[in-house]
């Protein structure tokens, strides 16, 4: 059994079936206890020809075999394969609800994880807990719980039945097995620690196996399989040390357990033969004794197996109530209320923002306003703030109060989803989801229309390579997208956000993958098709934002000039000096 602030709910919330799963094991633990007593019976018959039945002697013949014997024995094999059925179903059972719903539960919270969390925890990491850790968890409802049930009562009617036929030879036997039981208590601490060490070996060999894979095509282009392959013997054998001391550790414990079980047999053979040879015990009433004993032996090993359940369990619970009780930094303050209508104003006053895990200010004291409808350029060198400026738009950080508005509303003081609606986001990396390209682009919204998906496609440029394609809009796209190529990928991407058409639109560097003609292309329908809108876009060449309305030239996280093309050419130096070098190696090219 596991216990956890995170999962003790759950007891109460299937308490019914482990109810019913209780019943069950208890019906089959009462019955196996009913066969010694008809060892005793056919042992007895056999020797002495008559069975003390309750205190009634009793001719052993071929009636009282099939009445008092083997009835009894199909009845109780009967109820032992229903009643095992029936556990097995509740218990099991259990324990798959309870890691279905801790399952949904933790992916509930890390999707409002905000983007720093995943800055720091690695992926690999994170499926270790949503695979390997959940299922040690999963153990310990299921088959943790029945083992503990089973070894309470099995053991406990059976060493009743035990001490009720001879006090001293019970006590005999059961002192080396509480001896076991204490030594199996201080083992398992050691043990917790040791599988701790074992799983983190596994997140660090999943981490690495799939930024690999990821990266698949770098390490292909600079010839490094070898050097991958070598890190990853290296991560691989750290694995296989971890894999190996715990495995050793939990066989030594298991055969510390054989030993003192056969230890304890030898105690019943010799001092339960003299109570024979003494005639304090007949032969039968031994053979009974030994059947109740070997009913002892699964509780007290059940004992050690939950031991080490349960420090695998408290190992890998820990690891995921680190994620549970991971703080969701980016939420809806309260009193906050949905915005509405939003016409595309945004304005920024005197904002400043660092990273959590940043040393120094991303963004000093930017102020400038977006009104609705401007198409809007932001340009500067790489790590100027560009992508952080949009970020704050998205509310994907938080910002102090007073510093940002949309439509003239603070957006601390509206919901994140609200806000979140009205914006289209084309972000950086151009994500694409292992699916056709048709769902690809309509996955911001619930309608799947073909013709607004075909129409968004040809919108951004886009359509003529889908129809090139064997499977048209129903070509299912590799894995982020890696079966196309980046420019292709940037303007299915763009198609996504085109389906939705927000009010702000945000493209983060999104054009710098397509050649000038399909640029203009692009800019050319985006400025049709969004006439009224917001539209930010981030670029590297100023030849992609030239004719916007608005430029915003960044550095160093400040905003150094705000203007039209030529006025930032006649105002702004530094843009000046950008714009004159990549004319020269446009003319160069």
């Amino acid at each position: 059994m596991l216990f956890g602030k995170h999962i003790n709910r759950y007891y109460l919330k299937y308490l019914y079936m482990f109810l019913f799963g209780l019943i069950a094991l208890v019906a089959v633990d009462y019955a196996q206890l009913e066969i010694p007593r008809l060892y005793n019976y056919l042992i007895n018959g056999i020797n002495e020809g008559v069975v003390d039945v309750d205190g009634e002697l009793m001719t052993f013949d071929f009636k009282f075999v099939l009445h008092y014997i083997c009835n009894p024995m199909m009845w109780i094999i009967c109820a032992m394969i229903v009643g095992r059925f029936l556990w097995r179903i509740f218990f099991f059972g259990a324990g798959i609800k309870v890691e279905t719903d801790l399952r949904l539960k933790m992916f509930d919270h890390c999707k409002n994880l905000s983007q720093e969390y995943y800055q720091v925890n690695k992926v690999g990491n994170l499926m270790s807990l949503f695979t390997n850790d959940i299922e040690t968890v999963h153990d310990c409802f299921g088959w943790g719980t029945m083992m503990f049930a089973d070894a309470l009562f099995l053991g406990g009617l059976a060493i009743a039945k035990m001490f009720i036929m001879d006090g001293v030879l019970a006590l005999l036997t059961l002192i080396p097995m509480i001896f076991l039981l204490a030594v199996s208590l201080i083992v398992s601490a050691y043990m917790s620690k040791k599988w701790d060490v074992r799983q983190q070996a596994f997140s660090d060999l999943s981490d690495f196996s799939q930024e690999s894979f990821s990266g698949i095509a770098v390490i292909k282009a600079f010839v490094k399989e070898a050097k991958e392959l070598w890190a990853f013997k290296k991560l691989n054998d750290q694995n296989e040390v971890a894999n190996v001391d715990y495995t050793r550790l939990s066989v030594l414990l298991r055969i510390f357990v054989t030993l003192f079980v056969e230890s304890v047999i030898c105690v019943i053979l010799g001092y339960g033969g003299y109570l024979v040879y003494n005639d304090t015990l007949n032969a039968g009433q031994l053979m009974e004794f030994i059947g109740y004993f070997n009913s002892v032996i699964w509780p007290f090993m059940a004992v050690s197996e939950i031991i080490e359940m349960t420090s695998r369990g408290k190992a890998s619970l820990k690891r995921i109530s680190e994620l549970l009780d991971a703080t969701q930094d980016v939420f809806d303050k309260e009193g906050a209320t949905p915005i509405e209508n939003v016409s595309g104003k945004i304005e920024f006053r005197n904002l400043t923002f660092c990273h959590a895990t940043g040393e120094f200010d991303a963004l000093k004291d930017v102020s400038f306003t977006i009104e609705a409808g401007e198409n809007v350029g932001l340009i500067g060198k790489t790590g100027s703030g560009k992508t952080t400026l949009v970020d704050l738009i998205m509310r994907n950080y938080n910002v102090d109060d007073g510093c940002l508005f949309v439509d003239g509303r603070d957006v601390n003081d509206v919901t994140i989803a609200s806000l979140r609606s009205y914006i289209a986001y084309v972000p950086q990396d151009n994500f694409l989801f292992s699916d056709t390209i048709a769902n690809n682009i309509a996955f911001a919204t619930d309608a799947k229309d073909q013709l607004a998906v075909e129409r968004a496609a040809q919108l951004a440029a886009v359509s003529g390579n889908i129809e090139e394609f064997p499977d048209k809009y129903q070509t299912i796209l590799g894995e982020r997208g890696v079966t196309v190529s980046g420019g292709q990928k940037q303007r299915i991407s763009i198609a996504r956000a085109l389906m939705v058409d927000a009010p702000i639109l945000i493209l983060d560097d999104s054009l710098s993958a397509v050649d000038t003609k399909t640029e203009r292309t692009l800019l050319r329908n985006l400025r049709s098709e969004r006439a009224g809108k917001t539209t930010i876009l981030i670029a590297h060449r100023i030849s992609t934002i030239e004719q916007m309305d608005k430029i915003v030239y960044i550095e160093d996280g400040r905003v150094v000039a705000v203007g039209t093309h030529e006025e930032l050419l006649d105002t702004c130096p530094a843009y000046k000096t950008m714009a004159e070098l990549q004319k020269l190696e446009a003319e160069r090219d």
